[in-house]
């Protein structure tokens, strides 16, 4: 659920942090305090890497809500590639000290899922929308507006993780997915959409609006 309670360590990284934890234990134990430090810096590192702090969702029934923490390097009108439109994109880039767990931008039913294997381009780059790994959704609210957001893996990220599939409904801010290690998230809105954001601006995933639709 949208505003469900979870853990404050993603459930993706349970195991990366169960290993450096007892990775630094035992060097503690056995070598000291200061063998071990460097050990313990990693701890903190995955540790803040797979935090996934609970996010209060705005009540805009037609607000696009942000998909991932980062920063928005990309607000242009191109050619949606999934759908073949013309189309709004927003596009934010996550780096390692982003919260990395991805949330739906608007409520409806999921109509389609695109999975693309392919390259490791650091996401910041414009081909890595084309030509990186990426896992994309389609879906389409109630009002029959359609939003694709794509999940695009980046230079250190190598796993894609999605829990959704075609058929089934999302809500607005619902958590569905998750990057590993640096990546991208593309939204792709219809042509007439009202962009909240500008380049560079800094956002937050389930809390910020990116976008409203217009009716």
């Amino acid at each position: 659920m949208a505003n469900g309670k979870h853990p404050l360590i993603a459930r993706e990284g349970w195991v990366h942090v169960g290993i450096v934890v007892a990775a630094a234990a035992t060097v503690h134990y056995y070598l000291g305090y200061y063998w071990a430090i460097p050990f313990w810096l990693i701890v903190v590192f995955v540790g803040q890497f797979f935090r996934d702090p609970h996010r209060k969702i705005p009540a805009e029934p037609l607000g696009i809500i942000c998909p991932a923490d980062g920063k928005v390097i990309k607000v242009d009108t191109v050619e949606d590639p999934y759908l073949k439109r013309t189309a709004q994109r927003v596009s934010i880039f996550m780096n390692v000290f982003n919260v990395h767990a991805n949330r739906s931008p608007t409520e409806g039913k999921i109509r389609e899922r695109w999975y693309h294997p392919g390259k490791y381009f650091n996401a910041s780059f414009d081909k890595a929308s084309s030509e990186n790994e990426r896992n994309a959704l389609w879906i389409q609210t109630d009002e029959k507006d359609d939003v694709v957001v794509v999940q695009v893996a980046g230079l250190l990220a190598r796993r894609i993780l999605c829990y959704v599939q075609p058929g089934e409904r999302i809500g607005q801010g619902e958590r569905y997915g998750f990057i590993r290690f640096g990546s991208r998230v593309d939204v792709y809105l219809p042509e007439n959409s009202k962009i909240k954001v500008s380049l560079g601006d800094k956002v937050k995933s389930g809390t910020d609006i990116i976008a409203m639709l217009i009716h």
